[in-house]
């Protein structure tokens, strides 16, 4: 039994997909850089404006991570799980997340950053946080 409410912990969880999505964007960037594109500015432009937001959206996590007294911190990976030790007002907890579970999760924020935030239903759904 988890002690975190759980508006904490999709707080929690929110530092562990924005870099692991920066990181996907950050690769994705490098990639357009050295394909053969002919046009490559617009390819590049979306993506820095799309790792310009997520890193003002990681910011944001880490200040209320950092008011809250919260930290995380990845503890273990495998091929199958990845452990994080979750701290929550004096409180340890450990959580083991399946990698195919982060991977698309992490896809559908890429998603969202990409194209969806801009759609008339995301933005009045507020589809991802």
């Amino acid at each position: 039994m988890t002690r975190i409410p759980p508006k904490n912990r999709d707080l929690l969880e929110m530092a562990i997909y924005y870099p692991m999505l920066i990181k996907v964007l950050e690769l994705d960037l490098q990639v357009v850089e050295n394909s053969p594109f002919k046009l490559k500015r617009p390819y590049k432009t979306l993506i820095e404006k799309t790792l310009t937001d997520v890193h003002k959206k990681l910011y944001e996590v880490k200040r209320e991570l950092k008011r809250q007294g919260m930290k995380v911190q990845e503890v273990k990976r495998d091929e199958t799980f990845t452990t994080f030790l979750f701290l929550y007002k004096g409180y340890e907890e450990y959580h083991s997340y399946f990698n195919p579970r982060l991977r698309n999760y992490v896809e559908d924020l890429l998603a969202f950053y990409l194209f969806k935030r801009f759609e008339k239903d995301s933005i009045d759904n507020n589809d991802i946080s």
